[in-house]
């Protein structure tokens, strides 16, 4: 017997696995990729649980989704029920392809005030594309038996009946299998994060959900300066080396000279000359010359290069376009 296990990287999806594992079950790892979650804490958890990991990317999926998700959003940009509905209804397709018969999910009963609820599990069920067959081996004693149980794949005695947003129980539990390198309980969905959320919608009402856009989201300080023209500058070095590899056809790159320290500035969108003054005059807020002193802007676009004196201006104007 085999299953796919949805695998986050966090404790409870670490848990589950276990649980079923204890079983004499094989188990295959299986985490979603998207511009909001990525499979670095799966890969490491699937490494510490000697399991096979699938990689899954659904984005185009995903921004359907998320553009009336059934079931709404939470506190932020987080369509819970419907996103964990969407990984189960593309599981089940994937479950002939990897030869295993169910699915295995870390839900707690109770864990989550949206998405894990009874009513809320039980939705995330409606959507999936067999109900019957998504075994969640933390609390099912606490649910209705699956197939996996009735048909004896697993012993339902030998599952759990977790329930509650306490982490006493699963931290015990990871004792017991000899866990000690595991995550503490933070979301890992960029759109729980307000700041994100609040970022999000705005390149939404502006350009709709573009993946090249999305991903610029947690880099830099972001400006809109034009109603499709959006100015990203770097806080780091870091942050300018991605904003440079980020660049697409049409992006111009802003950059002060040698002899003046300061970031580097991504233009994207059509951009007029007032724009452009705009953008240079952003940047130069955050270069080291003193303010109302003058500093001259090199911008990039394509194969043409030309130079924009720009003068630092004050917090108080660069407000006027931050995001």
């Amino acid at each position: 017997m085999k299953c796919l296990a949805l695998l986050s990287g966090g404790l409870d999806s670490i848990l589950a696995v276990k649980v079923v594992q204890a079983q004499g079950v094989e188990v295959a790892g299986l985490c979603f990729v998207t511009p909001f979650f990525g499979p670095h804490s799966a890969r490491k958890a699937a490494r510490q649980l000697g399991i096979a990991l699938v990689e899954h990317d659904f984005t185009d999926a995903y921004f359907e989704m998320m553009k009336a998700p059934r079931y709404g959003f939470g506190g932020n940009m987080n369509p819970c029920i419907d996103c964990h509905g969407l990984m189960m209804r593309t599981a089940h397709g994937m479950l002939e392809r990897h030869g295993a018969s169910f699915l295995a999910t870390g839900e707690v009963l109770g864990e989550r005030p949206m998405s894990q609820t009874r009513s809320g599990l039980n939705a995330v069920l409606k959507l999936a594309a067999d109900r019957d067959l998504v075994l969640r081996p933390l609390s099912a004693k606490l649910l209705d038996p699956t197939k996996p149980e009735r048909e004896g794949w697993v012993d339902r005695e030998r599952l759990l009946g977790l329930s509650g947003r306490g982490r006493k129980p699963q931290e015990e539990l990871a004792r017991q299998y000899g866990l000690t390198d595991y995550p503490q309980p933070a979301g890992g969905c960029l759109l729980t994060d307000v700041k994100f959320s609040q970022r999000l919608k705005e390149l939404i009402a502006h350009e709709g959900l573009v993946r090249a856009d999305i991903e610029l989201l947690t880099t830099g300080r972001h400006f809109r300066i034009g109603d499709r023209t959006k100015l990203v500058v770097g806080r780091r070095q870091a942050e300018n080396e991605r904003l440079l590899a980020a660049r697409l056809a049409g992006d111009a790159v802003l950059r002060p000279p040698l002899e003046v320290k300061g970031p580097v500035g991504l233009l994207r969108g059509p951009a007029d000359d007032a724009q452009l003054g705009v953008a240079a005059m952003i940047l130069a807020r955050y270069c080291d010359v003193p303010a109302g002193g003058q500093v001259k802007i090199n911008l990039y676009r394509g194969d043409a290069s030309s130079v924009i004196a720009a003068v630092r201006p004050g917090d108080e104007e660069v407000a006027k376009w931050m995001l």
